[in-house]
Formats: structure tokens, sequence, C-alpha cells
């Protein structure tokens, strides 16, 4: 462009439009500029999103029907120490082999300094505030599947019904989770033949203080199997991240099976 194909006012070079008298102007430094800062501001974000990754991890079972997505920051963890705690059996043992071989589980921890099993119940440890999901799925016989209930679900892994909670009282008086609060309780609708229930509650967690355990279980819609997700943290760390946990239970699914 030439000299007189513009001019300079103000510091500024100026595009005129021949057919406005000179008055039409177009401030070329600025829309050049504009261009470039989105171009370089479009570039940055890309950069960004590509170098932090994803933020969650996808889960699933081994047959692909359970799944579910967790922080990419958790750690996984052995949940041999946690079916050890759940049933008594010693992992060595060839019941717990067994059991091995048919249910599906898996642990992860949100601690980022020291990940462990251990704290999936903080029974010895002191105060923890830091998440920990425990998911499983368990095959059932078919007289087990006949006698599965809402209420089985429900106390699929920890005692919730009342029911069950004096029977568990009654047999261990000195059972390390006390003063049982239900925060809530619904009936998941089914979708696709799948049933479920979805349960918050609290428990004071040895010297651990009080706890929320968020319980998710479904039955498979051939009554063959129980998929569960629990999601532990301390009553201050869940008011602080009901959110977060929130997304990780409503990313829990069970779809029926292919073939």
């Amino acid at each position: 462009m030439s000299r007189r194909d513009g001019y300079l006012e103000n510091g500024h070079y100026y595009l005129v439009d021949p057919q406005s008298g000179g008055k039409g102007l177009v401030k070329i430094w600025r829309a050049w500029s504009t261009v470039v800062t989105a171009g370089v501001g479009a570039l940055l974000c890309l950069v960004l999103v590509a170098c932090s990754g994803p933020a969650y991890t996808y889960v699933k079972d081994d047959d692909g029907a359970t799944f579910f997505k967790v922080p990419s920051t958790w750690h996984k963890v052995d949940d041999t120490p946690i079916m050890k705690l759940l049933t008594g059996d010693d992992p060595q043992s060839a019941t717990a082999q067994l059991r091995k071989s048919l249910v599906w589980a898996a642990a992860f921890d949100g601690d980022p300094k020291s990940p462990s099993a251990s704290h999936f119940l903080p029974l010895t440890g002191g105060k923890t505030d830091e998440p920990f999901i425990y998911a499983t799925v368990q095959p059932l016989s078919e007289d087990s599947a006949n006698a599965v209930s809402l209420n089985t679900l429900r106390d699929a892994i920890l005692p919730v019904t009342e029911t069950y909670r004096q029977q568990i009282m009654q047999q261990a008086p000195n059972f390390p989770l006390q003063n049982f609060e239900l925060l809530g309780d619904e009936v998941v609708p089914p979708e696709d033949g799948v049933r479920g229930v979805h349960v918050r509650f609290n428990y004071s967690v040895g010297t651990a203080g009080v706890h929320t355990f968020d319980l998710t279980a479904f039955l498979n819609a051939d009554s063959t199997k129980m998929s569960i997700l629990l999601i532990r943290c301390s009553a201050e760390c869940w008011k602080s991240r009901g959110g977060e946990f929130d997304t990780i239970e409503q990313s829990f699914k069970v779809r029926r099976s292919i073939g």
C-alpha cells in the first residue's frame, strides 16, 4: 500500500474509503492486533488443555457393563485389604482366592501424599479429610438373586437399614462404626431393566470423627450381579467437595450386557 492510499493521524495509520470522501476510516492496526490477539489466545488455550490432561479417568469392570469416572489425580490402591476387612477371610485362604476370582473390585484414594487401602475406613489412623472410593461387582447365585431386595442393596457394604444395624450391634457391640445418621435414601428409577438405590449416611468412624458415606447399588437386568459404588470422606470434607462427589456418583452406570 502506498502513502497515497491512506494517511497518518494521531500516530495511527488509516485506510481511507475513496467513496467516503476521507471520512470512512478503518484503523488497520486495531483490526490486525485483534486478530493476532485472538489467534494467540486460542492457541494458548489449546496448549493449556493439551498439557493439563483429562480431569477424570474412566473405570469399568471386566465385562464393561459397570463403569464410572474418578478424578485423574486420585490413586488406585490394592483392594485386597478391603476385602479382608469386609469378609474376615485371610487373603491366602482358598475361600478368599475363589472370591477374588469371581468378584471384581477397585479402590481409589484421594490422598495425594500417602494413598493406602487403610483409608477406606480410617479406624486407627486419626482424622483424615481425603476422599476414598470403593467399587465392586459381585455375582449372585440363583438363590441369592431370588432373595435380593432393595434393602439388600442398601446393606451391600455397611449396615444401613435398622434391622441390619441392630443385628450388627447384637453380634458386635464394639463395632467401630457408631452413631448412624441417614441423610438421604432414594430408589433409582429403573432403566433398561436395572434397579438400584442411592443412600447417603453418616457414621462416627473410630477416632476419625464423623464421616459421610454415599452408596449407590444396582441389580442388573437379569439379576445375576450387584454393582456397588461407595464414596467416603469426612463430613467436613463433604461440605466443601460435595459437588465433586455428586459428579462421580452420577457417572456410575450399569448397562445391559450384550449377548
